[in-house]
Formats: C-alpha cells, structure tokens, sequence
C-alpha cells in the first residue's frame, strides 16, 4: 500500500511573499491526512507554515475556498491517474489491469492515504460526498470501458471493474502486513481471478516487474 509521507513545512519569514498558494495546499494537505479535515484552520497551518495568518488571505478567500481546494487537487490527481491508466492501451487485458495496479501501488501519483483521508471527510459532508460519488462513478466507468475494451460484454464488465476497484480500496483498507514477495505470489492469482484469463509468462513477468517503493 502506497503512504503518504508529509513533506516538513520549511521556516519562511513572514509576508505574502515568503509562501505560495501551493505551501497552503499541501500542509493543508498533510493535516487532512494525519488529523482529519476539523484539524485544518488557518491559524495552525501558519503556525506549520511559520509564516503571518494574513497572507492566507493572498490565496483563498476563506477557509471553505482552501477545502475547494483540497478537493479540487484530489480529483486532479487520484482519480486522474485511475482513469489515464484503465485508460492505458494494452495487448491484453491482463496488461491493462496492470497497468492500473502498477498506478495504484507504484507511489509515483496516487496517495492512497488521501484517498482514505477524503472517505473519512465525505462522512461528514454532503458536498464532499457528492463529490466522492462522481470521483467513483468515473473511476469505475473508466474500468469498466477498460474491459469493454478486450470484448467483455457490458454486464460483465461492469461487474469486473466493481470487483477490481473494491477489492483494491478493501485491500489497501486492511493494510495487511505482508512481505513483497507472498503478495506478489498472491497478485498473479487476484490478476487470473478478476480477468478470468490465465496469465502467459509475458504477462507474468510484467506483473512481477511492478513494485511499490521502498
């Protein structure tokens, strides 16, 4: 499972000069994930950032902007990269999934603690929620296009891409502690079972290739 490792809030001197709109985003960012969305105020994160409160107000009009915000760069990014990779093209389906696995856990764009951290916040939140549903929706549509793709018909597919994309999220939620290599034995078997297609050594090969960060 890819995590989300906070980036230290370099010191900086006060002004608006001194920080960007990018340093709010992304302690703003830290904290939802490490102390829920309640935890981000604007005082704390200046006190984070070392820098004046006013110049918050340089980039966001107000708190509710700087959580749009949040949003806005989860959207652009997790479930931007999910639909780019399901949208990947492939000489089998069995790549294709792979390809969305090696996204998924490569640590390279997708922040699964994010993702976890914006689940947490749409209990709380009607728009949040109805944000989290259209993210779904297009992730799933985009697995399940995927699969059309390599001649499944529609029923099925949909239901494969549902599979896939809970299984993953359940997995990712269970955080199993186990080693590279018996997950990686255990990932040949999950790739046959969610495509019903038996892997060629090809296939097999490329799937062991793929590994998360050390």
């Amino acid at each position: 499972m890819s995590e989300h490792k906070p980036e230290k809030a370099k010191a900086r001197g006060r002004g608006p000069g001194r920080t960007q709109r990018k340093d709010w985003i992304q302690v703003a960012l830290d904290t939802l994930v490490s102390e829920g969305v309640d935890s981000i105020k604007v005082s704390s994160l200046a006190e984070k950032l070392e820098c004046a409160r006013s110049s918050f107000y340089w980039y966001f009009k107000n708190r509710s902007d700087l959580l749009d915000a949040l949003l806005n760069h989860w959207q652009s990014t997790n479930t931007k990269l999910l639909v780019e990779s399901a949208n990947q093209p492939a000489q089998s389906i069995n790549y294709a999934v792979n390809n969305v696995y090696i996204q998924w856990i490569s640590g390279r764009g997708f922040d699964t603690q994010l993702d976890f951290a914006i689940r947490d916040w749409a209990r709380r939140s009607g728009s949040v929620r109805r944000a989290l549903d259209i993210s779904d929706a297009a992730r799933l549509e985009a697995l399940t296009h995927m699969f059309e793709r390599y001649d499944y018909q529609k029923p099925e597919a949909e239901t494969r891409a549902r599979i896939l994309y809970f299984t993953q999220i359940g997995y990712d939620l269970t955080d199993l502690q186990e080693d590279w290599e018996t997950r990686q034995q255990r990932g040949r078997m999950y790739l046959f079972c969610m495509t019903g297609k038996p892997l060629t050594e090809a296939e097999t090969k490329a799937h062991d290739a793929a590994r998360p960060p050390p």
